[in-house]
């Protein structure tokens, strides 16, 4: 379908490819990926047709067309509604329809034969290309990716930047590419929205080229990783994950190869040192020499981020109390957020707030950080210093200052080369860290508001969306500092693998309240999809039960059932925390396997592998035993009604 041979491409003399060369069959769902910087975007733009190359070719077949999604839009007509913006993908059918509406109207005064035959013609075109399914079809994209059905007929301007990038993507879907080209897709996508275009992309019928830091997103929808390294585009087959798995291998095998062959160099420099004098050996000096020369250097593998880490400087630890929410209200005009609700955070918490955009999870985050008025009582505990990080954070920012004079006033106990690496994990290496803030782009001071809210030494962190902006290597580095942090924290984010890595608590908002999940979020998940099983199935018949037993119990009845369930409630969470435990025993034991000095010692790995194996027995028995159990209460609390 397309073909990339032997691309290169410059820019100021600085080289982004070298005889780089790609194939994108038909199908193909690609992810690709690499650093900030290395040319993703621009390879996108290359292929459209936007960028002309130094050298190289690119073909593509007659009947692909390639459609795009960028991380910016512009809109020329704001004071369209959504839904026209959207049908706008139908260009051509709507002209077709302009001609019949005009076409309609002239023979109701004219019966020229030519004119109904026309007309006739172009009716019947317009349907078979679908023309009268068009609205429909655009209401359920629209709606499929967070639209409510009155948002339709809303001219575009009332949204955000976010909700606009949406509405362009709409179009993109409906426009229906050959190659359907996708820009970081998932910033401005909640979770529902991001389920249901996963789905969106997997079946669909074109190729697709991703751009993403969301591992779990190209996890779900891709089947071949092409990675930028070395100014060329390197292929893998399968999924990210697969991609990870696959790389490892392959730079295991060439540091290996790159220690034989360094061992092979050093037998022969030291023969050819100790014989270079002798003549019975100068014939096979000479060889060997001839040999050296010869030798194709096999390079170590290259890992530039595994040495990355950013450390927090937690400053006094807060009490044990670290937050507590009394009725809670709030309304933007008749809209209300929050009705009466409350909610505590404990110290180590990690919680995340997921859901659907639009049901309160920033404004909740900017109550906490008491950044907006409300009504109820937001009460921080003993010691508590909070950072709060969100996009609106970069209008702080001293725009006098370079990066690093702004990291510098936030923490001056920090050294120079301290804040240095903290700015290289934030994608600012080199001379960047003297670039101008006036200068940097919006994610590039998104970033450096993110660096500034992580090393304030606060014991408590509030984070809206702070993957946002990050390649896939800074996310990790994130991750993983998060994971190191000893304080508590309370993020929105859409990145489930984020979520899954950090997360011990799981908030969400419903009907107006705060509800907590006390677990991951993968048990989170997993609830859900029991619990939407059995609302699918026979939920009338569920009703009726509930009904009869419920008249039928007594109260002692009721009440000896009601303290069963909340015995049951409170061993599903000693189990919940079993599991936790157990895992990060696992995570522990697999970090230690993959050490060098392990996986060498065929003793260590083996026992090692033994340990690892029956920790996976006990926690698959625990989840064994926590389904049984979370049955259980479902019964139990239908029969409770």
């Amino acid at each position: 379908m397309l073909s990339i041979n032997d691309l290169s491409y410059y820019i100021g003399g600085r080289p982004i490819y070298e005889d780089a060369s790609l194939h994108i069959n038909e199908k193909d769902k690609v992810g690709l990926v690499g650093p900030n910087g290395s040319g993703k975007t621009t390879l996108l733009r290359i292929i459209l047709g936007d960028l002309q190359v130094d050298s190289g070719s690119i073909s593509k077949q007659k009947d692909c067309n390639i459609g795009i999604l960028y991380q910016e839009i512009s809109i020329i007509n704001e004071s369209l509604p959504i839904l026209s913006i959207a049908l706008q993908a139908f260009d051509s059918l709507l002209k077709i329809k302009e001609k019949i509406d005009s076409l309609i109207i002239e023979v109701e005064n004219d019966h020229d034969t030519k004119k109904i035959e026309l007309l006739a013609q172009l009716q019947e075109e317009f349907e078979i290309k679908g023309g009268y399914s068009l609205q429909s079809k655009a209401e359920e994209i629209l709606e499929g990716i967070g639209f409510k059905t009155s948002d339709l007929t809303r001219p575009i301007s009332e949204f955000s930047g976010g909700w606009k990038m949406r509405v362009m993507l709409a179009k993109l879907l409906l426009e229906k590419p050959s190659i359907l080209m996708l820009d970081e897709p998932t910033n401005h996508l909640d979770l529902p929205s991001i389920k249901w275009f996963e789905n969106y992309v997997k079946s669909y019928d074109g190729s697709v080229i991703i751009v993403s830091h969301d591992k779990r997103f190209l996890d779900n929808t891709t089947n071949k990783i092409i990675e930028i390294e070395d100014l060329k585009l390197v292929q893998y087959t399968g999924n990210y994950s697969n991609y990870v798995e696959d790389k490892m291998m392959r730079q295991e095998i060439q540091d290996n190869a790159h220690l034989n062959q360094q061992k092979k160099i050093k037998e022969a420099e030291k023969f050819i040192n100790r014989f270079r004098a002798k003549a019975t050996k100068a014939r096979q000096v000479q060889s060997k020499i001839k040999l050296m020369d010869k030798i194709e250097l096999v390079e170590k593998s290259r890992d530039n981020n595994k040495d990355i880490r950013f450390e927090f400087r937690l400053g006094q630890p807060s009490g044990k109390h670290v937050l507590d929410l009394k009725q809670i209200s709030k309304s933007y005009g008749k809209t209300r957020i929050f009705d009466q609700t409350s909610a505590s955070i404990m110290r180590n918490d990690k919680i995340a707030l997921i859901g659907a955009n639009g049901l309160g999870k920033s404004t909740l985050l900017k109550i906490i950080s008491h950044t907006i008025p409300f009504e109820g009582s937001c009460t921080p505990g003993h010691n508590v210093n909070i950072s709060y990080y969100a996009q609106h954070q970069i209008d702080a920012l001293n725009y006098k200052n370079n990066t690093l004079e702004e990291l510098t006033q936030t923490a001056s106990e920090y050294s120079e080369l301290e804040l240095r690496s903290i700015l290289g994990s934030f994608l600012f290496s080199g001379d960047d860290v003297f670039k101008k803030i006036k200068n940097l782009s919006g994610g590039e001071k998104a970033r450096v508001a993110l660096a500034k809210a992580l090393i304030s030494n606060a014991n408590f962190l509030v984070m809206d969306e702070p993957t946002n902006h990050l390649d896939i290597a800074s996310v990790d580095i994130l991750t993983e500092a998060l994971r190191r942090f000893r304080g508590s924290l309370i993020m929105v984010s859409h990145d489930r693998q984020f979520i899954e890595a950090i997360a011990n608590k799981i908030w969400y908002i419903e009907n107006r309240k705060i509800r907590e999940y006390p677990g991951t979020y993968s048990d989170y998940e997993y609830r859900e999809g029991n619990l939407n099983q059995v609302k699918k199935t026979e939920p009338q018949k569920h009703e009726e039960r509930s009904k009869k037993i419920s008249k039928s119990r007594s109260f002692e009845d009721q009440k000896k059932l009601k303290n069963k369930l909340n015995s049951l409630h409170n061993k599903l969470q000693r189990l919940e925390e079993e599991i936790s435990i157990l895992e990060v025993k696992k995570e522990q034991v697999e970090n230690q396997m993959l050490k060098p000095e392990v996986y060498s010692d065929y003793e260590k790995l083996s026992g090692m592998t033994t340990e690892f194996e029956n920790l996976e027995m006990k926690i698959n028995k625990k989840h064994r035993a926590w389904e049984k159990m979370f049955n259980e209460i479902e019964e139990l609390e239908l029969t409770i009604g």
